[in-house]
Order: C-alpha cells, then structure tokens, then sequence
C-alpha cells in the first residue's frame, strides 16, 4: 500500500515553496495533460472497453472528448480568472482600492467514480491545477483498468509532490479521509456522501459532492413525442443507464402514454438493434452484483419490453415498465441502469405531489411545447440542473456550473466555477495615506455617532 501520510507530506512541502501559485507552471501543467491526453487516447479508450465495454465512439464523446473540451476552456481563460478582480469600494473604506484575487486551497483529494472513470477523474483534476494545488486522484477500484491507465499517465507527466494517484478499495479510502486535506472532491453515492462529510468534518475541511437521486424526466400533452422518445432513449441508455443525471423514470401526462411507449421502444430498437444483447456498443454493467440488483428491481413489475439478462456479457436490455407505483422497489432508489419506470399525471398539482415525494434531483428534464408549463416548473421544483426538450447535454458546458442541491450534492464545478471551486476568494482593501479622517476613532462624539449613521 502507497504511504499516504508520506505523499501527503510531500504535498504539503511543495505547495508551500508557491511553485503551484504561478501562472506559467499552472499552464505548463494543463499543457503537459493536454499532450499526455492524445499520446494516451488509445490506451484510456481500451481501458474503458475492459471495464465498462464502452465503445471508442462513446469513450470519446462522453468522456475524453469532453475532458479536452474542458481543458481548452481553462487554457483560454486561466490568466483572467487569476488576476485581480476590482470591486466598488464602500464610502466607509475611501480613499482605497478593494478587489478580490483568487488563491489555491492547497492539498486537494478528488475522489472519483467508476461510471464515468476518465472524464470525472480528470475534470475535477483540470480544475484543481488551474486553480494551483496539489492533487491526491483516488480512481475507482471498480474501473481497474482506467485506474491503471491513469495512474501511469499522471505519474509520467507529474512528480507525486504535484499530483499523485493512490489506487485501492475501500480501506484506502477510509484511510484517505482520515488525513487532513485542504478540500475534497467526491463523486459518488448519497451514501458515501455522508460519510466523506462526516469526516471532513474532523478537521473542518470543506467539501464538493456530487452525489445523484432519482432525476425525473416530465413528458407533456403539447411534446414531440418522436423528438422526446429519441432524446430520452439517448439521456437513458448512454453508459448503459449509468450515469448520475440519466433519466431515472418518466412522468407522462396519461392521454400519450400509450403512444410515448410505443415511441420509445421504436427508438431502442433503432439505437440497438432487435437484440441489444448482442449490439457491440453496448455497455456492460459495471459488475455482477450491480447486474444483480437491476435484476431485482424488475421483479413483480409490468415489463412492456426489455429486461433479458446475459450474465456472460453483463448486460440486461433497456427495459421499459408500466403500472409502476410510488411504492414499487424501483422507484425506492436510484436505479443506475437501463430500466425506465413509467408514471403518469393528469394536472400540476398531481405532478407536484407525485415529484415531491422525492429529494431535491441532481437532473430535471421536461418535454413540453408549453411555455407557461416551462415557467411552472423552473419555479416549482428545485433541482441540480437539467434540460427542456433534452437529456444530458446541460453537463456538456464549460459555461454552466455543474452540481447538486440537497440529497443531490453542494457545491458545483466545470470552466470558471471548477477554478472557484478549488480556489479561496481574498477580499483585500488597500487604503491610501490620505485624506484621513477621524470619525472612526476615539474619542467618540455626537457629531460623530450622527455623521456615521448618515454613512452607513
């Protein structure tokens, strides 16, 4: 086992001679990933079919494209987000210059998941050098492959004094959490969740979790149901289902139920073929215990397709069910695979009880054609972040911050919001010689308590 107390030792030393706090080493840093990025494309892409059989097409798009896609934007703003930021300054402060200037926390732990094992490993990462600190990666011990490949990566561009990967399970990581960091990054379960805070609160250590919950995904009477089919189907079955903002089930207004199922399945088969079993892009599911529990939340339901299982392969076909209630096992968590529970609404004060009845979601996703059923929801309904007429791609921005509320996570990153993250705003006065005035000191007088209250 890597000696974690040693590392972060090291860390410490190294982020305290400031190396880490200049522009160009943070850029040489960035550089260095990006070059590494395309030398290691192919090696992370095979590394993500053993682990996850995800296609060099999805491997690219939702994950290392992505990653370079969030580096480029760091790159381009980097100096800006570092220099000085002015601000007005209060009468009670002038004559003064005020501003604000961006400092890294320090010794950061990002902890990833094995969903999406390149992209929410090295996001997180992009952020924390742009943001100048030293990074101890925990990779997921359930995407083995990804973790090796990253590893070698890193540790072939930076000195574990900078970055440094740790690998292991989950003594590693309990060991992780009871050294004292700067800042953690966690994505992951709501379970885990908890317990990252529970200890980070040992030494007061601020926290980003990025956790999930079940994301609903509202379908109208007014919607293009073949649009809303295709683009759910899409949101659902990328990585196989598992993915924290996938559309977790669907709440339909009742007269198009029918005809929105009937869509849906034809927009499987088209992505999948007749037997999805056998399409080679198709993504496994992470192991057999997950594989599994998927297979127990169909039990008792209405399958209206889907649901067949390869234990071999480690798939199970989307699956779409009916006649699901709030009370149903499927809908008692968050189901991180391709199974699609379907619920219906006739009125909003029905949909409000029924969206109600769980956490605030990391996703929100509705179809409509309706603006005013657009306006109603966004005040109605607290969520992470989420689409009108789409799934997913609200994450793909580097122009949008990225994060939960609630059961669903706190504190949010991507683009300058990443480099906020990991950073610590100073608020800094710099006041000037003269004039000078005495109403602020003693000895106090009425004159004075009368001018003051004016001021303020």
């Amino acid at each position: 086992m890597q000696d974690i107390c040693s590392i972060i030792k090291k860390q410490r030393a190294f982020f305290e001679k400031g190396v880490t706090k200049e522009y160009g080493f943070r850029m040489q840093a960035l550089l260095r990933l990006e070059k590494a990025l395309t030398e290691w494309e192919e090696d992370l892409k095979e590394a993500l079919w053993q682990d996850l059989h995800k296609s060099a097409s999805e491997s690219y798009m939702a994950e290392i494209g992505m990653s370079k896609s969030e580096l480029t934007y760091v790159k381009r703003h980097l100096a800006g987000w570092m220099r000085k930021t002015p601000v007005k300054t209060a009468i009670s402060q002038f004559p003064a210059r005020t501003y604000t200037v961006a400092e890294p926390l320090g010794v950061s732990l990002i902890m990833a998941p094995w969903n999406y094992p390149v992209l929410l490993c090295l996001e997180p990462l992009i952020d924390a050098i742009a943001a100048g600190n030293c990074v101890i990666l925990k990779p997921s011990a359930y995407a083995p492959a990804v973790s090796h490949v990253l590893r070698d990566m890193l540790h072939s561009i930076y000195p574990q004094k900078f970055v440094a990967v740790v690998e292991g399970g989950r003594e590693v990581n309990q060991e992780l959490l009871e050294q004292q960091f700067d800042t953690i990054f966690f994505t992951g379960s709501v379970s885990v969740g908890k317990q990252v805070m529970e200890k980070a609160a040992k030494y007061l250590t601020p926290v980003t979790l990025e956790l999930g919950g079940k994301s609903p995904c509202i379908v109208d009477e007014t919607a293009d149901l073949p649009m809303a089919a295709r683009r759910i189907v899409f949101g659902k079955l990328l990585n196989a289902g598992q993915t924290c903002v996938a559309p977790d089930y669907l709440v339909v207004q009742k007269q198009i139920k029918d005809d929105l199922i009937q869509a849906l399945q034809k927009e499987i088969q088209k992505a999948l073929g007749r037997d999805p079993l056998e399409n080679p892009d198709y993504p496994k599911i992470v192991n057999a215990k997950h594989l599994e529990r998927l297979q127990n939340l169909l039990q008792g339901e209405k399958l209206v397709t889907g649901g067949e299982t390869d234990r071999r392969l480690g798939r199970i076909s989307p699956a779409i069910l009916d006649e699901v209630t709030l009370d149903s096992p499927v809908m008692q968590e968050e189901i991180f695979g391709p199974i699609l529970p379907v619920l219906t609404y006739e009125n909003p004060r029905e949909l409000k009880e029924l969206i109600g009845h769980f956490e605030k979601p990391l996703a929100f996703y509705l179809f409509t054609r309706n603006r005013r059923m657009v306006d109603w929801a966004l005040k109605t309904f607290s969520f992470g972040g989420g689409c009108v007429n789409d799934t997913i791609v609200h994450l793909a921005s580097p122009y949008m911050p990225f994060g939960g509320v609630g059961a669903s996570g706190m504190g949010s990153y991507h683009g300058k919001k990443g480099f906020e993250t990991f950073s610590h705003q100073k608020s800094v006065v710099e006041r000037f010689p003269w004039p000078e005035s005495s109403i602020r000191y003693q000895p106090y007088r009425e004159w004075k308590d009368w001018l003051i209250q004016k001021l303020l």
